[in-house]
């Protein structure tokens, strides 16, 4: 490491050039991503709205066979779509090292689907990152692609890598849904005819569930407005002063929807979309800011995550009153 570390501090030239490869590596990836999913909404396709068929894969968050840890951000779209796509009836991804690992192998002839990891390092020098407000090393963003196949294009995995739960019985009352909405102590009001947030008074608004024509939409609808308040400036902070038909607006819409997405998913609802009259304006935002919908989808994953903290909270205090 100490090698490395000289061999970069003499070739500053070579880093520099390294670090704009990277960066235009970087671009493209966005580049890559934010265009598929522009199609998608372009054709009618939302890759977060019923992302299976109901007769094939289960309702669930995409996640690795292996690990069993969920995906998430972006990827949960990227890997949704595979699954429209592909006509997959599993929510399983694994590397082709990992199936050869378990056992198994992807069949002759199928394409993989790529997925990203992004996170941040500091240089050993702190030079290639240039140094921050306060003289610290400053860190540098980077993104990694990783080619993973759905346990359908693969033959011999052991059972226990391909098994998916059984899908819950349809049910005007889902028990995992209220457990939620009562878990995160929000202020959730029933009445009326709007579902809505309300910022100032820091309370969701519901219309009574059989005023729904499906009434599992009031549970898709309250999760949509549970994003919005997981975002509120006491809680995730996110910017919601956006106005409505306002970029910033159109950004925060498009976040609850997927947090409500991601939220189904994990509660075994089938999402739909539940604001298609917004699809302009992201399309919009996305075509302006090609790390929109990651941006988008990392909020959600992280709203949706302190959410459902709700509830593993309230069940390790049952378990240990018992």
């Amino acid at each position: 490491m100490a090698d490395y570390g000289r061999t970069r501090r003499s070739c500053g030239k070579r880093g520099t050039g390294r670090a704009k490869a990277q960066g235009a590596a970087r671009a493209s990836l966005y580049d890559e991503v934010t265009a598929k999913i522009i199609a998608q909404l372009e054709a009618g396709c939302f890759p977060w709205a019923q992302p299976w068929n109901s007769a094939a894969a289960v309702p669930g968050l995409p996640r690795n066979a292996v690990s069993g840890r969920p995906y998430s951000g972006v990827n949960v779209l990227i890997l949704w779509g595979a699954v429209i796509e592909g006509c997959y009836p599993s929510q399983d991804w694994l590397t082709f090292r990992q199936a050869l690992a378990a056992g198994g192998c992807v069949r002759k002839g199928e394409r993989g689907h790529t997925i990203f990891y992004a996170d941040r390092f500091t240089p050993d020098d702190g030079r290639e990152g240039g140094e921050g407000a306060e003289g610290e090393p400053r860190s540098i963003p980077f993104l990694k692609r990783f080619v993973v196949f759905n346990a359908a294009q693969c033959d011999g995995l052991p059972e226990r890598l391909t098994a998916d739960p059984a899908p819950l019985p349809p049910r005007e009352q889902h028990e995992g849904a209220e457990a939620l909405i009562a878990a995160t102590g929000a202020d959730f009001r029933i009445g009326g005819a709007r579902a809505f947030y309300d910022i100032g008074g820091d309370y969701v608004q519901m219309p009574p569930q059989p005023a729904f024509t499906h009434q599992i939409d009031f549970y898709r609808t309250a999760l949509h407005e549970l994003g919005h308040w997981a975002g509120s400036k006491e809680r995730l902070a996110r910017d919601q002063s956006g106005r409505f038909g306002s970029a910033l607006y159109a950004r925060e819409e498009l976040c609850a929807e997927l947090t409500s997405a991601f939220l189904c998913a994990a509660l075994g609802i089938v999402p739909t979309v539940r604001h298609a009259d917004y699809l302009g304006s992201w399309l919009a935002v996305m075509r302006a800011d090609n790390r929109a919908i990651f941006k988008a989808a990392s909020h959600a994953s992280r709203a949706a995550d302190f959410l459902l903290s709700f509830v593993r909270d309230s069940e390790s205090s049952l378990a240990r009153a018992a």
